[in-house]
């Protein structure tokens, strides 16, 4: 291991004596794939920077600001849908305790995680914001003020994760009613009336929890439909069992502007000409992600970017600088962080010369999900995508209310639907709306992977009563 002097602050820290700040390894960004890195090379007995520019983001996006805290409240909003008929105050107070339990479950795993690493002598953490000098050498300006330093490594790697996208919509800034996903979860008053600009898979999300928990929800969306990703009789399903559950859509709007006045804000929006301004005391921007590429100076280090605005990275996540990586959201990859953890995968083999056979062109049937009520899950292609392909296709589709589990569960609403090669009877894709779609989609993945026909999963044994045992029904086409 390279030598490195290193010294513990009162507060446990490490800190490098800035006399020898030569490194095996520097990472920029304490995410999955960066924190999972950091412990690998460890134990190969490397001297490893790990720089991370905010104490709250230890363990990445996903444990303190992303899927950890929105589930732990996607579980307390069902918890208090479930107590029926109660007053606005009972479930303000509620969600109070909610957003308390959400902290306490986010700090005690960032503190575990920044342990974890701590606690290995070969790792160094840094807490402060970096900015490439050359392929070798990051500049730090630490979080405390202090004066910047230097550091070097032998090889660099950037997992610094993505950002919020903010629309020029006047009115936005400094506007104390306006939040991002990652500082709304943070506020301990539940919202009266709230508006959430974005109809994607995020706005969604939220629009379930929140009218949940008893706020009032209404949903702006830009485009003429929900998540335009999805198949539209998917999309449709999903807004109409929201709009029971009593959240509200305005779909192809035009945001033009927010203004503040007294204790309320208002969204001033258009469609088709016609204008409208919703009220509200709290604003949910939720126009998506970007990879978070700014301040990093990478134009010094020789890492190029794609049109998309990612780190341009190679099938081993390797970018445009012989000695420099890039791991997660912002490669300009899906936003997972089960794919930053993957992105690790084909790093480390990368490293190792391919010994683990393993890199992006060679992956595929990423699943994912979206825990509304019910959950939505999806894998592989949809239909519009398998058409559009120009795939001569069977369409299978299993209303959630067939399912004797969704019965016993009384979570009915919902639809389930899989598109097969009818040429030879593989599994294109599947679409599951309907409760624990999250748990069902990878054993759809699995069988993808494997190259199955789907007379396997109509065929299939599965446990009575479950939500599994939907996939007999679902594939028997």
């Amino acid at each position: 291991m390279r030598p490195c002097l290193v010294m513990k602050n009162k507060n446990g820290d490490k800190k490098g004596s800035f006399e020898m700040k030569k490194y095996d390894a520097v990472i920029i960004g304490f995410g999955k794939g960066g924190k999972t890195l950091a412990g690998k090379l460890a134990g190969e007995g490397k001297a490893v920077a790990l720089i991370e520019k905010s104490d709250k983001m230890y363990g990445g996006t996903c444990i303190n600001v992303g899927c950890i805290p929105s589930k732990s409240l996607v579980r307390s909003s069902q918890m208090t849908e479930a107590k029926g008929e109660i007053s606005f105050e009972e479930k303000a107070e509620l969600y109070k305790t909610a957003v308390e339990e959400k902290k306490r479950v986010t700090s005690l795993l960032r503190k575990k995680n920044f342990d974890k690493l701590n606690n290995l002598e070969a790792v160094t953490i840094y807490n402060g914001t970096a900015s490439f000098l050359s392929n070798t050498q990051v500049s730090v300006v630490p979080a405390d003020g202090s004066e910047a330093f230097t550091l070097e490594g032998d090889q660099i790697f950037i997992n610094t994760g993505s950002a919020p996208f903010v629309p020029p919509i006047e009115g936005i800034e400094g506007n104390p009613q306006v939040y991002l996903s990652e500082t709304f979860m943070d506020l301990e008053k539940l919202p009266k009336k709230l508006v959430i600009i974005g109809g994607g898979y995020i706005g969604l999300e939220f629009s379930s929890m929140y009218s949940g928990f008893g706020s009032e929800v209404t949903v702006i969306q830009n485009e003429a439909r929900l998540i335009p990703r999805e198949d539209e009789d998917i999309a449709a399903e999903i807004q109409k069992v929201l709009e029971e559950k009593g959240v509200k859509f305005v779909i192809g709007a035009a945001v033009s502007g927010i203004r503040k006045e007294g204790d309320w804000s208002y969204v001033h929006y258009s469609v088709d000409g016609k204008e409208g301004d919703l009220e509200a005391d709290a604003i949910l921007v939720a126009t998506g992600r970007r990879p978070n590429t700014a301040g990093l100076n990478l134009e010094a280090a020789g890492v190029e970017l794609t049109a998309r605005g990612g780190v341009k990275v190679d099938d081993g996540y390797k970018t445009t600088a012989p000695n420099i990586w890039a791991m997660g959201d912002v490669a300009g990859g899906l936003q997972f962080t089960y794919v930053s953890l993957d992105d690790f995968r084909i790093v480390w083999s990368s490293l190792h010369g391919g010994a683990y056979n393993a890199n992006a062109g060679k992956r595929s049937h990423i699943p994912y999900s979206v825990f509304i009520e019910p959950s939505f899950s999806r894998v592989g292609m949809n239909e519009q995508e398998a058409r559009g392909a120009g795939l001569d296709v069977k369409i299978a589709k299993l209303p959630a209310a067939a399912i004797p589990k969704a019965a016993v569960l009384n979570r009915t609403k919902g639809l389930l639907k899989a598109v097969i090669d009818a040429k030879t009877n593989k599994i294109l894709g599947a679409m599951l709306f309907c409760e624990e779609s999250y748990e069902m989609i990878n054993i759809v993945k699995l069988a993808m992977d494997l190259d199955a026909d789907y007379t396997v999963l109509r065929d299939q044994i599965y446990t009575h009563p479950t939500m599994s045992e939907a996939l007999n029904d679902l594939f028997a086409v």
